[in-house]
């Protein structure tokens, strides 16, 4: 009898979640669904503030406002298929909603990670470059590091993407995760995928590891470069680039260990997993908020502003002319 090979072409994936235990589930929903809410409660905070606040039109907040907007745009990708996953035992995602997160998650984190680069930019000129700084960081130039960085990520997750689609997926199709993510996503392939996990090591690990270093190294450029002359401009600089250090470290060590080396499963995938695609943009708008002296008071005016305009627009009401010609409020 002559044997036919026969393969089935995977249209869906199963996705095991964070974890089996019902009571567990709904704990962590809470926990998640507080954070999601506070993430973008503060990271639209952040963009309100700088939008309506003057004192706030410069190149640093333009920056920070846009890198609030990458935080929302990254935690909607994989959060709200997260906390829907804590709520059912049905966790089944389609083969093309599975690649269409991987896109727009490595769009946005791409996007994330190049920003931040430019923001190192801003720091480096405005204290290396005082009287030169408005010239040189116009909003001309900060648009383009801002179209830079969304096109550095547009072109790095597709590129990721694409190389993805031409491996074959014939089963299994079990993802031991919340969401769908390329390391994971490669070993279900039918097919030898030490190429594929070379080139997401090439794709994602070694631009991670390089723009890593290349802001660490100009960091400490900047911290040699003042330390013998700090006025009080410099000192709010140096503020400044603590916190974008703090937030550097937490967004590139989690993917670095992610990306950088070839998939072997282990008990802390999890756990990095929530760090960067739940938490970190919580925290983000966090350290920024609570480091930055004058992102506070720009936030406390703009409440009052909201406040005293609300108390205004209050209606008043007057009496019958006929029995009193009191105004009563």
């Amino acid at each position: 009898m002559e044997s036919k090979n026969i393969t089935t072409t995977v249209t869906e994936f199963v996705l095991l979640g964070l974890t089996q235990s019902h009571k567990v589930q709904y704990f962590l929903y809470v926990i998640f669904f507080l954070i999601y809410v506070m993430t973008w409660l503060l990271n639209f905070t952040i963009m309100a503030t700088v939008a309506v606040d003057h004192h706030l039109h410069t190149p640093m907040y333009f920056l920070l406002a846009n890198l609030a907007f990458l935080d929302v745009s990254d935690s909607s990708v994989n959060t709200p298929k997260l906390l829907s996953g804590l709520l059912t035992q049905h966790k089944v995602i389609s083969f093309r909603q599975c690649f269409l997160q991987m896109f727009f998650f490595h769009f946005i984190a791409g996007a994330m990670a190049f920003l931040l680069l430019g923001m190192m930019v801003d720091r480096y000129v405005a204290i290396c470059e005082p009287l030169r700084y408005l010239s040189i960081m116009s909003w001309s130039t900060c648009t383009g590091l801002v179209a830079a960085a969304w096109l550095g990520g547009f072109l790095h997750s597709i590129t990721q993407t694409g190389l993805l689609l031409q491996l074959p997926f014939c089963g299994p199709n079990v993802l031991d995760n919340f969401y769908c993510d390329v390391p994971q996503v490669i070993k279900l392939a039918c097919t030898d995928t030490r190429v594929a996990e070379l080139q997401m090591v090439f794709n994602s690990g070694m631009i991670l590891i390089s723009l890593f270093v290349i802001l660490i190294i100009s960091y400490i450029v900047i911290l040699l470069k003042i330390r013998t002359c700090i006025t009080e401009g410099k000192r709010k600089a140096l503020s400044t680039c603590g916190t974008q250090i703090t937030v550097v470290s937490l967004i590139f060590i989690p993917c670095i260990l992610t990306y950088a080396q070839p998939y072997k499963k282990s008990p802390g995938d999890k756990v990095v997993s929530v760090v960067f695609t739940v938490v970190t943009p919580m925290l983000n708008p966090m350290i920024y908020t609570l480091r930055n002296t004058e992102m506070k008071k720009a936030i406390r005016r703009t409440l009052g502003k909201i406040f005293l305009s609300a108390g205004k627009q209050k209606p008043e009401r007057t009496a019958d002319p006929k029995s009193s010609n009191v105004m009563i409020p």
